[in-house]
């Protein structure tokens, strides 16, 4: 199945992330959960989030503490849900690097409409597009979605995070070691065949004739661009 957006709830209460990881899981989103600052900062490698919902209030560090540490490991935009009501926290928080504060209670349907913006945010933020069109396939970064006549062609994990990476900036070329370096962040050996086998799967989904691609172009010996992108 195609690669779903990932989000990171941490918060210490069960009935919050229950209800936080029902929401996000009904919505699209593929989830992880944490129950205090320790097991936020373990899951990171494996859950590799494009959001993270944090708490304040946790059992082991203050969420305010948290912030930069996620950020040192992470590119994921960080939405503050808590309790904390003070104007000062929320300034904190967003001074911090968090993108967006949601004080508890909160309304489900805003809260994945913050989740949304946060998701656009990150994007646009690193200087790249949030969708586009080449070949009559149809890219859209925000929802993990690759669409072809508004039929969705499936791709693994690893498919969906190459191309996203040559979508966010249709016509350029990226190297292989920047396509290694953001999809195999975790190798400490990247090599680059992992990438070539990832290249030739997905032209064998998006291209009309894999043997002459028109849609992933290779650079030789540089690395590989989207091609014939628009909107």
């Amino acid at each position: 199945m195609s690669s779903l957006p990932a989000v990171l709830v941490i918060d210490d209460e069960p009935h919050i992330r229950r209800l936080l990881s029902g929401t996000l899981a009904r919505a699209g989103y593929r989830v992880a959960e944490a129950a205090n600052g320790r097991q936020a900062i373990e899951a990171l490698p494996q859950a590799q989030p494009d959001v993270v919902l944090l708490d304040l209030g946790l059992p082991d560090r203050d969420g305010l503490e948290l912030i930069p540490a996620i950020r040192k490991q992470s590119r994921a935009a960080i939405l503050v849900v808590s309790a904390r009501e003070a104007t000062e926290q929320k300034v904190t928080a967003l001074d911090l690097g968090a993108v967006d504060y949601v004080t508890k209670p909160f309304d489900t349907e805003e809260l994945l409409a913050r989740v949304r913006a946060a998701l656009r945010g990150r994007l646009t933020a690193e200087g790249g597009r949030t969708g586009v069109t080449a070949g009559g396939v149809a890219f859209d970064l925000v929802n993990h979605r690759v669409t072809r006549d508004g039929e969705e062609i499936h791709l693994t994990p690893k498919e969906f995070a190459v191309v996203a990476e040559l979508a966010r900036f249709p016509g350029r070329v990226i190297t292989h070691r920047q396509l290694l370096d953001a999809v195999w962040p975790l190798e400490h050996e990247r090599h680059i065949e992992y990438l070539r086998v990832v290249i030739r799967n997905l032209r064998q989904k998006l291209e009309a004739d894999p043997a002459r691609p028109a849609i992933v172009v290779n650079e030789l010996g540089v690395g590989y661009r989207l091609m014939g992108a628009e909107g």
